[in-house]
């Protein structure tokens, strides 16, 4: 029997010299406590070297994916074609597939894991420094040929982008409140006349001090009659009086959080840009931060493109439907879904239809945008034409019912049958 025992370095072909031993499985380990041992079960036949770190890569990325690489069926030719009264043993079932080979794998499994621990002894010639450096580089080069060329990687950045957008609302909220909360004891009726939480981090930032509001031109910041309204109130403040330094960190934290809201402005900017190119037919029909989201929630477009429409719909509201199924309750007509704008527009009666039909239309589009070549969103703007038309007619459809049964409609109608 004959052995193909791949290593970073090249592949190796072993002659089995004692098969009876290879029966033994539970004892086979011992065979493989020293080199001596180990030579007297398996002897090295050929040893096809490979030349550079691109040839093992080729070799490697072809064994990934269970095709015959060109160095590999150099081997087979060289060696196992002239012996072709020998069988060939080979671990990976994809590969044996494609040579077509019968064995044991679960035998050859205690063979090659001997094999693998007494290989400085098998192989000769090889250095156990010069196996360790090719192992390591081909690791490199395996990494970065995935990364580079896995279409499940593309949208890893919009998974990312999205967690960070997320990251970046939930600490300007707290930057943002502290901040109100912080300048709310030296001037309280800012906060009630300016709602815009740029603008009020703008004004603290320029005002500083609430004595300075008299002399202080707001315009390029807020509108006139804000400005008079903020002007007015400095005049006749309740707050109390706060030390420089305490204006100074205030006003810190205003440029922390006046340079976060422009950064995240420009994150937005790149992830809607992003969506449109990997995603352009799902960023139509829900937008492109629910899109983005569903992506994230399912871990990468791909994988959502497995998910069917139901599963879609309900994407983020799974505690809802386990605790649904578990108290035989009814379960969640939405999850994710829910914050797309078609769905938000709609009646609270029609939320559930509009779901459902969204989650259908939106399974086809991200299965368009995962699998098909083309990269236009034709398809999402006519499938979001349709709903929408659907949708004016489920509202005109519960305008006229209700028209219907007016009580003054059906007094009408009594009478007319008089």
């Amino acid at each position: 029997m004959l052995v193909l025992f791949e290593t970073a370095a090249g592949y190796a072909i072993f002659k089995v010299l004692d098969e009876q031993k290879l029966q033994q499985v539970d004892s086979l380990w011992k065979e493989f406590e020293t080199p001596e041992k180990a030579n007297k079960v398996v002897k090295l036949k050929h040893f096809e070297k490979f030349q550079d770190t691109t040839e093992a890569l080729a070799a490697a990325t072809a064994m990934v994916e269970g095709k015959l690489g060109k160095s590999l069926k150099k081997v087979l030719k060289k060696v196992v074609a002239k012996e072709a009264h020998e069988q060939l043993a080979i671990t990976d079932v994809k590969l044996g597939g494609v040579i077509k080979v019968n064995a044991s794998y679960h035998l050859l499994a205690e063979l090659m894991r001997g094999i693998r621990n007494q290989m400085e002894g098998l192989i000769t010639g090889l250095p156990a420094r010069e196996i360790s450096a090719m192992s390591l580089g081909l690791a490199h080069s395996l990494s970065r040929y995935k990364l580079k060329f896995s279409p499940d990687k593309v949208d890893t950045m919009i998974v990312q982008a999205i967690s960070l957008l997320d990251d970046l609302d939930k600490e300007l909220n707290n930057y943002i409140m502290r901040c109100r909360e912080w300048y709310g004891w030296h001037f309280p009726e800012l906060g009630k006349i300016i709602t815009d939480n740029l603008a009020y981090c703008k004004s603290v930032r320029k005002i500083g001090d609430r004595t300075n509001v008299a002399s202080m031109e707001l315009s390029d910041i807020l509108p006139e009659e804000i400005e008079a309204e903020v002007k007015l109130a400095a005049e006749i403040s309740m707050g109390t009086e706060v030390s420089e330094e305490d204006i100074a960190n205030i006003m810190h934290l205003c440029d922390q959080v006046i340079e976060i809201t422009e950064y995240r402005s420009q994150l937005y900017d790149y992830l809607k840009n992003r969506m449109m190119a990997i995603a352009p037919n799902l960023t139509v029909m829900v937008g492109e931060l629910v899109g983005a989201r569903l992506i994230s929630h399912a871990g990468s477009l791909l994988n959502l493109a497995k998910h069917p429409a139901s599963t879609v719909q309900i994407l983020g509201a799974e505690k809802a439907l386990f605790r649904a199924l578990k108290t035989r309750r009814d379960t969640p007509k939405y999850g994710l879904i829910y914050h797309a704008s078609l769905v938000g527009q709609t009646t609270a009666k029609n939320k559930g239809k509009i779901s459902r039909m969204l989650a259908a239309k939106s399974a086809l589009a991200i299965r368009y945008d995962a699998l098909g070549e083309d990269t236009n969103a034709e398809m999402g703007v006519e499938n979001r034409a349709k709903l929408e038309a659907r949708l004016r007619y489920l509202e005109e459809k519960g305008i006229r019912r209700i028209m219907f049964f007016h009580p003054r409609c059906l007094d009408l109608t009594s009478r007319q049958h008089f």
